[in-house]
């Protein structure tokens, strides 16, 4: 039996369902700002010249790729019990991060760390595609994604009040701890999707490690191996820009432009809250436009604003090409996210979540820190990172070749091959 259409109304659950996911993403936001902008205070506790610190990143980003078996797990056990795990996960070893004596246990925690933070995100995206009205799917996830951005805002308004507390550093991996708190009230009205729940129905119970060791055989030799592989290369191209972008930006304004910590928290702050809308609006374009317009238009503003955010000088300037960047290597993910979870069947959409993002797209998003880290000894930050700007370039015309257009569908049409 084939799985339920989607709904055409966003009724009061969606509406509970958007709170929740949106929660579960703002930590993401906030998580990956917290790392960028405390980079400068561990590498001065822990000595780290800028090598160091590109592999410390490189270890830290591993865990994304870990987090495909988390991912894994929602084909098996649901989507609702993996969120809630890994939700309770970051938390938890956001909490062991602050309690670090050296550079080793940290690394460690945040991989840790990373691994349920990229598992909740990724799981949350599974259940706003199968959740939400096929007409309104890439305007939902664009809103659940500018959450992060929302989390990134309050990151960079915080961790310069943070830092200067007695913990230091420390203290902001206490203040991620808080979810925990908002998870527990929140997901007792968690559904399971239903998409998910009609798939399994007949499912034998002592079936699921058997059926996911068979989808897994099954997607990656059969027709759906094609499109884990071209989606896994431009998730990769993508996360080589997306990643530096952001991480690096702090070292850059201090070391190359003469930033104080709180001229850097004040420009991220502004930057973040003024593309915040942008962001917001970007699923909306997806929804408007195509998903192969739409995604044009937002790639080619990332690959721009990345480029003027690190080869400026003013900061009017770094800030303006700053809005830009964060506005479009953040408008990039909900499109990638849809494109994920549209082009695969419910039985297998965790599995391909996970292979082409957490374990093909990731490559990217390990191996640019050291990269860009190495490139930069030799050079700046200001050329290593902006060079990653051609990424987003390759990226958007492999997807214009090869992605087909997936807007207003079901999930069962955009699902099938030929």
């Amino acid at each position: 039996m084939s799985a339920p259409a989607s709904t055409t109304v966003v009724d009061t659950y969606h509406r509970k369902l958007i709170v929740f996911l949106s929660v579960a993403t703002f930590f993401e936001g906030y998580d990956m700002f917290a790392l960028a902008q405390i980079l400068p205070n561990l590498r001065a506790e822990f000595h780290l010249d800028e090598t160091q610190a590109g592999i410390l990143l490189s270890i830290v980003s591993a865990g994304t790729v870990l987090a495909g078996f988390l991912v894994r797990l929602a084909d098996r056990v649901g989507r609702k019990t993996v969120l809630s795990i890994t939700i309770a996960g970051y938390t938890i070893f956001s909490l062991l991060t602050a309690l670090s004596p050296n550079i080793y246990v940290f690394a460690l925690a945040q991989l840790l760390a990373r691994i349920f933070l990229i598992g909740e995100w990724a799981v949350a995206m599974v259940i706003a595609a199968e959740e939400f009205p096929a007409e309104k799917r890439g305007t939902l996830i664009g809103v659940i994604q500018a959450c992060a951005t929302f989390g990134g805002i309050a990151c960079a308004a915080l961790v310069p009040f943070l830092v200067r507390t007695s913990l230091g550093w420390r203290a902001v991996y206490v203040a991620g701890a808080i979810p925990l708190l908002l998870v527990a009230v929140a997901r007792r009205g968690l559904r399971e999707t239903r998409r998910f729940t009609e798939q399994v129905k007949d499912r034998p119970a002592d079936a699921n490690g058997a059926l996911a060791r068979g989808r897994l055989v099954a997607m990656l030799r059969g027709p759906y191996r094609v499109r884990i592989i071209q989606l896994g290369i431009i998730w990769s191209l993508s996360y080589i820009c997306t990643q530096a972008a952001t991480m690096f930006w702090k070292e850059f304004a201090v070391h190359e432009r003469a930033f104080t910590d709180k001229e850097v928290g004040g420009s991220l702050t502004i930057a973040a809250i003024v593309a915040m809308p942008i962001v917001f609006y970007s699923g909306r374009i997806l929804d408007v436009l195509g998903r192969r317009v739409g995604g044009a238009l937002v790639f080619i503003v990332a690959a721009v604003g990345v480029a003027l955010a690190y080869l400026l000088h003013g900061r009017v300037e770094l800030t303006i090409g700053l809005v830009l960047a964060i506005a479009g290597t953040n408008a990039v993910l909900p499109l990638l996210n849809a494109y994920t979870a549209e082009l695969f069947p419910t039985e297998m959409r965790a599995d391909a979540f996970a292979v082409s993002n957490n374990v093909l797209g990731r490559i990217g998003y390990v191996l640019a820190p050291t990269l860009v880290g190495v490139v930069a000894q030799r050079t700046s930050w200001s050329f290593a990172v902006s060079c990653t700007s051609l990424s987003l370039l390759l990226a958007i015309a492999l997807l214009w070749k090869v992605m087909p257009e997936t807007k207003g569908r079901e999930l069962e049409e955009t699902s099938r091959v030929s």
